[in-house]
């Protein structure tokens, strides 16, 4: 499976995040020769575990306090759900989305839709897109996928991966936004994932930087 880099939009102190950055985004990825391909979707789920019957059997303690699941669209037949805490990712049929609906043990406290376009740039794909809370427009983020197409081994892709990344942030410089796409740093081995790129390293790199965006970004009032 070809490698991917997931970031995502931080703005600079006393910015916001709105819909120009996601325009100026899909204005840059056409500059530089990037054909668009069509639009782009995914879906997160954030689970919460119910703790308000007592004497339920299961001891809050044995319970994770959250995770995530996350459908991609590239493998629409699978779920991927990620424990943070106890770095834990496991590959499910999609079909699992109905049982945890029903499930009495853990409800679902956040979904985010993904909604943006697809980008094919040479040996590249690129993918972005607004984060938005379900039954919402308002934007709570912007995340960009970095795809390259030929390799499946982190390491090897990682030279060519922070050239194209250079290369898309000197683009957008030039547009004068405040702020700037981010990559957050993993070490895939805590979660047993080996340097060969699998589905499973794109549920974590979701996990993680949703974590850091919903950490550290403040959504504009209006999207």
């Amino acid at each position: 499976m070809p490698v991917k880099w997931v970031l995502y939009w931080q703005p600079n102190q006393g910015s916001t995040v709105s819909t120009q950055i996601l325009n100026e985004a899909a204005q840059c990825a056409e500059s530089i020769s990037g054909v668009k391909e069509g639009r782009w979707k995914a879906t997160l789920n954030y689970y919460k575990p119910l703790l308000r019957d007592q004497s339920s059997t299961h001891h809050p303690d044995s319970l994770p306090r959250d995770f995530l699941g996350i459908s991609l669209p590239d493998h629409p037949a699978k779920y991927y759900f990620i424990i943070r805490s106890q770095r834990i990712v496991v590959e499910a049929d999609a079909s699992i989305q109905i049982i945890m609906e029903k499930l009495q043990s853990y409800k679902s406290k956040v979904s985010l839709h993904f909604d943006g376009f697809q980008y094919h740039l040479g040996d590249f794909r690129l993918r972005v897109g607004r984060v938005v809370p379900v039954h919402s427009e308002s934007i709570r983020g912007i995340v960009m996928e970095v795809e390259y197409l030929p390799i499946s081994s982190m390491e090897k892709a990682r030279k060519v991966m922070e050239e194209f990344v250079e290369i898309w942030h000197e683009a957008l410089s030039k547009r004068s936004l405040s702020g700037k796409f981010v990559n957050v740093e993993l070490n895939f081995g805590e979660f047993g994932l080996a340097d060969n790129y699998t589905p499973q390293h794109t549920g974590v790199q979701y996990a993680i930087v949703m974590a850091h965006m919903i950490a550290t970004v403040q959504p504009a009032v209006r999207g």
